[in-house]
């Protein structure tokens, strides 16, 4: 899913600099959709990382 989020956030980029204010705007919001749903999955799975971590080890 990173991935993703940074295709769309090169894509905005590049849409930005060549003066495409609406693809630039949509491929952005895109990025930052899929980059804020990127970290809350690493945090999800963080924690249980660290809570099957500690079962194993009592």
């Amino acid at each position: 899913m990173l991935k993703w989020a940074l295709i769309f956030a090169v894509i905005a980029l590049i849409a930005g600099a060549l003066g495409f204010g609406g693809i630039a705007g949509a491929s952005a919001g895109i990025a930052k959709i899929l980059f804020f749903l990127f970290v809350v999955g690493f945090l999800v799975f963080l924690v249980m990382g660290l809570v099957a971590g500690r079962k194993i080890t009592r």
